[in-house]
């Protein structure tokens, strides 16, 4: 079981993002490999830290995260996309979080020499976002969808460094490799020293001499992507999933972006979706809640049989128990709402009038309402509670 982003970082949820910053910088330093050489177990919470920040440190994310805990991204790794991912994708994506410490040296292997080696690490990818659509059934037991994405995707013929080969490669004349420029001011308070990105590599610490002739040295091209998108069961309109690393590639060598997927409700032909309950209106004959009767009603799952007890007043409502949708994040389960309508004919024949007005002359069949008898907003109320 995944341990809390919160608890990884030793934060709560009110902190600031200033807060969440500063307490993924501690940890992440506390863990970092090369304070640790060699121990697999600071490497996985160096990880988790990381996993724990990309959520937290991200308003959408982390508003979902509060909401639905781990379950807001299941199968789609919107935390979660770091424990197969090298160091490399860390540094690249939150070095620069360490960048004005004074520890990028001894942590980055000399002012960011991580990130200075002949594969490059270029800008990070942009998000993608797509639309999915679901019906009843898939939305009450979850499912996974294969879907086809248009996207930038890392160039095969150079491995997304964007360099013709190897040797393509030269150490940054200006920053010398570190991919970060120091500058020393001297000012009436002292000398002041700042820390900017290189300019001319873009702080990646190296210049291709020679571009890839498949991409043109941009490391990524056009084309398309089969992605297996888990949803989770509960998901409701409007609702929205991540996907770590699964949005257009970056250029050069970098993070690749976000795959962001927004579910959408298909509407059902004779069901509506009150939250996690489902309403459904059930049409009757006059004849059949006098007498009583059996009927199939539609269900998420199928067809199902409801016994109507003889004498049943039009606006009952019946209540089919777990037969509604389930809570996202939880146990909970909604039901299933059969709201009862005595159907009034309005054509009839002479032999049928003839009829009516007999029963409308009997006592029997006069309305005799019981001052017991609950109003339709009780009845409701009491189905809902």
């Amino acid at each position: 079981m995944k341990k809390d982003y919160y608890e990884i970082l030793g934060v709560s949820k009110s902190s600031s993002a200033d807060e969440i910053k500063k307490a993924y910088r501690k940890t992440a330093m506390q863990y970092h490999p090369d304070r640790n050489p060699g121990d697999k177990a600071s490497e996985e919470k160096f990880k988790e830290a990381a996993e724990a920040y990309e959520v937290l440190s991200d308003a959408d994310k982390k508003a979902k995260y509060d909401r639905y805990g781990h379950q807001a991204f299941q199968g789609a790794s919107g935390g979660g996309g770091f424990h197969n991912s090298n160091m490399e994708d860390i540094f690249s994506q939150f070095g620069d979080i360490f960048g004005d410490s004074g520890f990028g040296s001894s942590f980055f292997g000399g002012g960011g020499g991580r990130r200075a080696s002949s594969q490059s690490t270029g800008q990070r990818g942009s998000n993608l976002r797509i639309k999915i659509k679901l019906n009843f059934a898939e939305i009450a037991t979850g499912i996974t969808k294969q879907v086809k994405v248009k996207k930038y995707v890392g160039c095969t013929t150079c491995s997304g460094n964007g360099a013709k080969d190897k040797g393509s490669f030269q150490k940054c004349n200006t920053c010398g490799g570190s991919g970060q420029v120091r500058r020393v001011q001297n000012t009436f308070l002292g000398q002041m020293q700042t820390v900017t990105t290189c300019p001319s590599c873009n702080g990646e610490g190296s210049t291709i001499t020679a571009k890839c002739g498949a991409c043109k040295g941009d490391g990524r091209m056009f084309g398309e992507e089969m992605i297996n998108i888990e949803i989770p069961a509960g998901v409701a309109e409007g609702m929205q999933l991540s996907m770590s690393g699964k949005g257009n590639a970056g250029e050069r060598g970098g993070y690749p972006g976000d795959l962001i997927i927004q579910i959408e409700e298909e509407q059902h032909p004779e069901l509506q979706r009150d939250g996690l309950n489902v309403a459904y209106d059930l049409y009757l004959s006059f004849p059949d809640v006098v007498f009583g009767c059996e009927v199939e009603v539609p269900t998420i799952s199928g067809r199902a049989k409801v016994k109507i007890p003889a004498g049943t007043q039009s606006g009952k409502i019946l209540r089919l128990k777990g037969k509604g949708f389930p809570e996202v994040q939880g146990y909970a389960r909604g039901d299933q709402m059969i709201y009862v309508n005595v159907w009034t004919p309005q054509h009839f024949s002479n032999d049928e009038k003839v009829m009516l007005e007999k029963l409308n002359n009997s006592e029997n069949f006069k309305p005799k309402p019981d001052k017991r008898d609950k109003s339709f907003f009780e009845r409701v109320k009491e189905a809902f509670s």
